[in-house]
């Protein structure tokens, strides 16, 4: 699965220009309350259940407008999830969920460069989101976290479908 994520990603934006990928895609942005080892590890536990909840709702997205539309729907919920998911684990915080601009640095997907930037984003804050933080791609559904083996988000479109989908880039 992480191979076939791979190729996608590298046939995803084979030519693109660094704006038309700022207008191209949703990211995701999941703030750490701090650097401690219990904040990073709920971190990640509320990174699995966000995915594995948008992994679905975005599964018949095709375009960017769609997904953003299918996150703003749903921002009450993925707060609700962020929240369940801190309650269960004892946690005395809460989160915050906002949809909107935000700043990320240079990332690089398994051979393509998404430069530094503002673009459209799905922003989860965990208590004081002061932490180290995690981010990705949700659309299109790349996902590709910097750990090796780790595919988060699958798709229901084809590798063909997703290079169509922007090939106008």
């Amino acid at each position: 699965m992480a191979f076939t994520l791979t190729l996608t990603a590298c046939n995803l934006f084979p030519m693109a220009m660094p704006d038309d990928i700022f207008n191209s895609v949703v990211r995701i942005h999941i703030r750490a309350n701090s650097n401690a080892d219990i904040d990073q590890a709920i971190k990640l536990k509320v990174r699995d259940e966000i995915t594995a909840y948008l992994s679905v709702a975005l599964q018949n997205c095709r375009t960017k407008n769609e997904a953003l539309s299918v996150i703003n729907a749903n921002a009450t919920k993925l707060e609700e999830i962020a929240n369940n998911t801190l309650y269960c684990n004892d946690f005395d915080y809460s989160s915050a969920v906002f949809v909107g601009k935000s700043y990320f640095p240079e990332r690089e997907y398994d051979g393509y460069t998404f430069p530094e930037g503002q673009y459209d984003a799905l922003i989860i804050e965990l208590g004081s989101g002061t932490g180290d933080n995690w981010w990705c791609v949700l659309y299109p559904p790349l996902c590709l976290p910097a750990a090796e083996g780790e595919a988060i988000l699958e798709s229901s479109l084809t590798d063909a479908e997703k290079a169509k989908m922007i090939e106008h880039i």
